[in-house]
């Protein structure tokens, strides 16, 4: 543990936080992959740039080197990209105040991905040879659906042994072993326009028919079974004086199965529209599978758990309740989420990380990196 510089690490989270990197702005997500890329190179690594495509930024892979190239080991996965918009750090400044750094994506993701990175470079710094290799891989779009970075996602992870997900731990430093799944739909309703008085009897209203949708929808949330639908946008008409001829809403549906998320596809594919003249149409469908506790994740937790224990860490596990990377190759490799810092206020102008975390998390996937086999 002391190779860790715990200095070097915080020095690292500034300074990555500092570099505003929203989804949308592919050259400010850019700027960061550079950055990474360079303290890559310097640590001895093979790096692999991809570029972007789709306007979204490039993606990143960094090779340690030790292990056999195509020989499956650990993949560490990462998104640079934050959901807070070019001009946060104006009103929302890095900063540590007491025994917490705040800023734009400290704990979603940029300090789990720092810490990642300082744990491979305390083994080159004891000159250790670890059991398996280690491949890093960076993507650009995780916070929308890690639509461009799907593919490659899934590549490195059916060629890996085990996957790392270093994002934030959930409540209590936990680690997380599942997900929810999300499914998102686009709602277009079009109905018939007419002035609001004269042939006010020859509309038929676009947002009237959203108002029914939206109380159906809204009204297949189950949270006993861990099911909620929330209509998230909501849009139409263009005139008081006139029937609204088109409307359309964003939703956002959470599940804890595959099953659950087949039962909603299933249910979305049934609604009709209640006024017969109207037409409502659906456009979307899975966004990310539950991340399922496989029996390769369960064993993987516990090997975390035993090499927890002597570092002063008590590991438990948790259900994380928003999506990640891991949705999307938990089906077929074992993969274990939230080992990065603990903290909060994700996606928010209060994002926090406890410092104190930092030293024993890192450790811990020190440890992961040295011992999995």
């Amino acid at each position: 543990m002391d190779l860790i510089s715990i200095e070097g690490l915080i020095d690292d989270i500034i300074a990555w936080a500092s570099i505003e990197t929203p989804t949308d702005r592919p050259q400010s997500v850019n700027e960061l992959v550079s950055v990474v890329t360079d303290i890559h190179l310097r640590s001895g690594m093979h790096v692999d740039r991809i570029a972007g495509a789709f306007g979204r930024g490039d993606k990143l892979t960094a090779r340690a080197p030790w292990g056999g190239e195509n020989e499956p080991g650990i993949l560490v996965i990462s998104h640079l990209d934050t959901v807070h918009p070019l001009g946060t750090l104006d009103q929302f400044p890095v900063r540590q105040v007491g025994n917490r750094l705040e800023g734009p994506g400290v704990f979603d993701m940029k300090a789990g991905a720092c810490m990642a990175v300082e744990a491979s470079r305390a083994i080159l710094r004891s000159g250790a040879a670890p059991r398996l290799p280690l491949t890093f891989l960076y993507v650009p779009d995780e916070e929308m659906g890690s639509q461009t970075s799907r593919d490659i996602i899934e590549e490195f992870a059916r060629r890996a042994k085990y996957v790392l997900v270093v994002e934030g731990a959930e409540i209590g430093g936990a680690a997380i072993t599942s997900r929810i799944g999300s499914l998102k739909f686009d709602l277009d309703i079009a109905g018939i326009a007419a002035h609001s008085g004269a042939n006010h009897r020859e509309g038929r209203s676009a947002l009237r028919e959203l108002a029914h949708q939206i109380l159906t929808l809204e009204g297949m949330t189950d949270y006993d079974r861990g099911i909620t639908v929330n209509v998230g946008t909501a849009f139409g008409g263009t005139r008081a004086n006139v029937v609204p001829e088109h409307a359309n809403a964003r939703i956002d549906i959470r599940v804890t199965t595959p099953r659950c998320a087949s039962e909603m596809l299933g249910r979305i594919a049934d609604l009709d529209a209640k006024d017969p003249d109207v037409r409502v149409t659906y456009h979307g469908g899975i966004w990310r599978m539950p991340y399922m506790r496989s029996a390769g994740t369960a064993q993987l937790f516990d090997v975390a758990k035993r090499l927890a224990g002597p570092l002063g860490l008590s590991l438990t596990e948790a259900r994380g309740m928003g999506g990640s990377d891991a949705n999307l190759v938990a089906a077929f490799v074992p993969v274990l989420d939230g080992l990065g810092p603990q903290g909060g206020g994700a996606h928010t102008h209060h994002e926090w990380i406890d410092l104190a975390s930092l030293r024993q998390r890192t450790a811990l996937l020190h440890q992961l990196m040295m011992n999995l086999e």
